[in-house]
Formats: structure tokens, C-alpha cells, sequence
């Protein structure tokens, strides 16, 4: 594969951080590395593959001259509406891991496991990676949409503090030790929080209707009935969702299984009886996403309840993003 001039913006950040790491796990074609931040972190020294570099601030000439041709931001939404579309007039393909623009008709949200043709319908230059609470989702529920039609889906979902970056584990770290916090609304230590993000008029949050909203994007369909109630508890990294689905087909329960299993990037951990399940403790680290917990709803007639838990960071945010950047390569579009 061709080497290309990359940037990564917000790049001292928590998920910028993991950017980094992801390219060079994964081995990624890289000629010029571009690394850009605010003005408070510019000027800091990263390593990646062996070499030092110097953080720049982002300004509106930090694109000019350099044919930069994939630009991954994670540095907020204000900063993404800015800056992304002076990255993408600059011939930059932007992969952005903010919500600013995952609901703009001319700009894909992408899973590449599971919507990847999508990609190639971009208009802006730019592709979105959906919110870490959708992402995760959309991996087991992809084959069982395909095979039995999801009708409803309900939500229920135990998001780790480094969902809110570095402030949110320092906050956990500091009310552990009794000293005070002031991040969150509430003490994060010993509690659970069902508030993430904004309260919104209709009573949910912003992050209960990013699941909503972004889940009928991907999946091209807004039919699906959608509810969801997103937690805040006290676990450093890693996702956890309980998720109930309501079918419009009848299923076996062993063929579902093994349609999860056969699914690109899902693990199926599904042994209770010798209390295999996926816990967050046990997924940190990991790229796939992992389901355990399934069982038939007995309470509809064609329900079942899966147990989904993924690292927020690497799939939820970082390693998508490098895997949308990868399959625009391969489709030629950079």
C-alpha cells in the first residue's frame, strides 16, 4: 500500500494518544506525520514509530502546502466545525471522531465492519465515526438486523469514565482517594450517573438520542423503534450495554449465536454456566467487540437480550477511525 501524509488533530488528547498508538500497531502506511493540538499543548514531544515529534497548534494555514490526504480529528466539535472543512479544501480526506457532523446528510457514519460502502458516498471530505456507544452496538446487531429485522431496540448502557477523556478518570482516580471533585455533576466514585451529556427538552440526553439517531443512520432505516438510557459508572475504560432486541422473525437461538460469532470483529463469550461472560476489565486492550448474556426474551415474541462490551477508546473511538481511514485506501479514495 501506498505511504500518504497523515494528520491527526487533538493530538495529545486521550483518543489522539490512541491514534497514534493504533497507526503503528497496525502498521500504517504513513510518509509524513502531521501532529496538531491547541495552543496550550503545542510544542509538546510525541514519540511514534521510533521518531520525535513536535506538536503543532492548529491554525488555518496548518493544512496549506503539505498534501495532507487523511486528516483524523478528535479534538471537540467546535474545533471539527472549523477546521474540517479547511482540511478537506486542502484535498485532506477528514475522519472525524466528534458528533458535529455524524447527523449531516452529506457526510457518512461509518462502522467499517458494517456500512463500509458508505465511505465512498461522502461529499464534504468528510466521514464521521459515530459515537462509542453506538459503534460497539452496531457490530452484533448487524447480522441479526440482516437476518430476522430488528423492529425495537432498547438501550441500556454502563459507559466508563474515560468516555469523558482524561478529566473524567482523574475525577474517579481523586474521589477514590477521597480528596474533591468537581467534574462531573455528581461524585463519580462508589456511584452511577444517568447523565451523559446535555439534558435534552424531550427528557433523554444528547447521548441517549446519539444512539438513537446514529443507529437508524448506519443501519439505513428509520423504522427501527429506538429507546435508550446511558449510565456514567465508576470503571476507568470500557463500555457495557444491555441491549433487548424485538425481532420481526422468528429465530433459533443457536443460529443467532453463531450468526454474532460469524460477524467480523465480534467475539461471542457466552458460557454462563462456568461464568464466561466479557466484563470491561477483561475487553481493555482489544480491538473486537465482545457479546455474552444471550438469551431469549420471554416477555415478547420474538425478543432476545445481549450483553456487549468493548473498549471505548480503541473500537469506540481510535481504532474505527484508523479502519475507516484503511478501507478509504483500499477503495482508492485517497
Amino acid at each position: 500500500m501506498k505511504k500518504i501524509n497523515l494528520a491527526v488533530v487533538g493530538a495529545t488528547g486521550m483518543v489522539g494518544r490512541t491514534f497514534l498508538k493504533v497507526l503503528e500497531e497496525r502498521n500504517f502506511p504513513i510518509e509524513n506525520l502531521y501532529l496538531f493540538s491547541s495552543k496550550k499543548s503545542a510544542g509538546s514531544k510525541v514519540t511514534f514509530a521510533g521518531k520525535e515529534y513536535t506538536v503543532e497548534e492548529l491554525t488555518e494555514d496548518s493544512f496549506t502546502g503539505r498534501n495532507i490526504q487523511i486528516a483524523l480529528f478528535s479534538a471537540g466539535g467546535g474545533t471539527s466545525a472549523k477546521f474540517a472543512p479547511i482540511a478537506a479544501a486542502n484535498g485532506a480526506l477528514v475522519v472525524d471522531n466528534s458528533s458535529q457532523w455524524r447527523m449531516d446528510p452529506e457526510v457518512p457514519l461509518v462502522v467499517p465492519e458494517v456500512n463500509p460502502e458508505a465511505i465512498k458516498e461522502h461529499k464534504k471530505g468528510i466521514i464521521a465515526n459515530p459515537n462509542c456507544s453506538t459503534i460497539q452496538a452496531m457490530l452484533p446487531l448487524k447480522p441479526l438486523h440482516d437476518k430476522y429485522t430488528i423492529k425495537r431496540i432498547v438501550y441500556s448502557t454502563y459507559q466508563a469514565v474515560s468516555g469523558s477523556g482524561v478529566k473524567g478518570v482523574e475525577d474517579l482516580e481523586e474521589g477514590i482517594k477521597g480528596n474533591p471533585t468537581g467534574f462531573y455533576p455528581h461524585q463519580i466514585s462508589y456511584n452511577c450517573l444517568p447523565h451523559i451529556d446535555v439534558f435534552l427538552e424531550n427528557g433523554y440526553t444528547k447521548e441517549e438520542m446519539k444512539m438513537v439517531n446514529e443507529t437508524r443512520k448506519i443501519f439505513g432505516d428509520d423504522s427501527i423503534r429506538i429507546t435508550a438510557t446511558t449510565v456514567r459508572v465508576p470503571v476507568k475504560n470500557g463500555h457495557s450495554e444491555s441491549i433487548n432486541l424485538e425481532f420481526e422473525k422468528e429465530f433459533d437461538l443457536d443460529e443467532l449465536k453463531e450468526a454474532m460469532a460469524a460477524q467480523e470483529g465480534v467475539i461471542v463469550m457466552d458460557d454462563p454456566a462456568n461464568n464466561v461472560y466479557p466484563t470491561a476489565v477483561e475487553c481493555a486492550g482489544n480491538d473486537e467487540v465482545f457479546v455474552g448474556r444471550i438469551r431469549r426474551d420471554f416477555s415478547v415474541e420474538n425478543g432476545v437480550n445481549l450483553w456487549v462490551v468493548a473498549d471505548n477508546i480503541r473500537k469506540g473511538a481510535a481504532t474505527n477511525a484508523v479502519q475507516i481511514a484503511e478501507k478509504a485506501m483500499e477503495m482508492g479514495l485517497v
